[in-house]
């Protein structure tokens, strides 16, 4: 069984290859994932990252893919930087939709499954209860719609896996820039009008792997279980620092300095229910997750 991994440089793309190779990221938990016809998890990997192959280059990525013959793809491979997204919209497009297309299109050819790596941004933050997969998408963002436009390109028998407030041991994320913060003086004043669910990428590289290799079609949401606000994530970040969570002072959105080019959802929690209806495991509550990360970082 061989896998390709596009992103392998970011923090899930690192957690991906590891855990296809049968280890343990860090932060994560030992669990039973599922392998080819049901056997624990034994697959050679390839981990591509851009500066190795520029999914928007669609010459490169088709010989990529036609060398390999990869019988799965896990297309984690994105610009995620959000508000940069919103000031260059043509990048975003590119490398999120256009990227999207250029890899599903390789993996078809090769008759590999396709799992393409999503977000919660693909929703507006309206809704009054969680997202279900079934909800439509009305994102608010460029980050957003591209990331939509990489959904809709994907073959309807791919894995689209969408996810939210990811942070894992490499790459930057909201665990790393509370510890720093909190290494320096004052109160840290975080939004708390924006709720969703935290996620680290050990936990969500797992599910990914069992749904990937799996070949399970359709759209699944995987997040770490419960959900919260930012202020109320960074509280339990310093809490499993053991530091004083008391430091940290909510505000509201309109109240950051400088404010944020993109739109957040106000509520972008997902709602687990094909990973749930499924019979499928739930991922650790998200404390759980943070307690993990926060130690393995110092």
């Amino acid at each position: 069984m061989r896998v390709l991994v596009t992103g392998a440089g970011g923090q899930l793309g690192r957690d991906l290859v590891i855990a296809l190779s049968g280890g343990v990221p860090p932060a994560g938990r030992r669990r039973a994932l599922l392998g080819p016809e049901g056997t624990g998890v034994g697959v050679e990997v390839t981990g591509a990252d851009h500066a190795s192959l520029r999914v928007e280059d669609r010459a490169a990525v088709l010989e990529a893919v036609l060398a390999l013959r990869p019988q799965v793809v896990v297309h984690a491979g994105a610009w995620t930087a959000v508000d940069a997204c919103e000031g260059d919209p043509d990048r975003a497009y590119m490398v999120n939709a256009l990227g999207t297309r250029h890899v599903a299109e390789a993996a078809e050819a090769v008759g590999a499954h396709l799992v393409y790596v999503s977000t919660d941004y693909v929703f507006d933050g309206t809704s009054t209860r969680p997202y279900v997969e079934w909800d439509e998408p009305h994102p608010l963002s460029v980050y957003g719609r591209s990331k939509l436009g990489g959904e809709l390109e994907c073959p309807p028998h791919a894995t689209v896996v969408r996810t939210s407030w990811v942070c894992g041991a490499s790459g930057a994320n909201m665990v790393k820039t509370a510890l720093r913060l909190a290494a320096g003086e004052g109160p840290l004043r975080i939004v708390d009008d924006q709720h969703g669910s935290p996620t680290l990428s050990a936990d969500l590289a797992a599910a990914i792997v069992t749904l990937g290799l799996d070949r399970r079609p359709g759209t699944y949401h995987v997040t770490n279980s419960g959900d919260t606000t930012w202020f109320g994530f960074v509280q339990a970040v310093l809490a499993a620092a053991g530091q004083d969570p008391g430091r940290v002072e909510p505000i509201s959105t309109a109240e950051l300095e400088p404010p944020r080019p993109a739109p957040r959802p106000a509520n972008s929690v997902l709602d687990n229910a094909a990973l749930r209806l499924s019979g499928l495991p739930s991922l650790p509550d998200w404390r759980d997750g943070v307690a993990r990360l926060v130690a393995v970082l110092g």
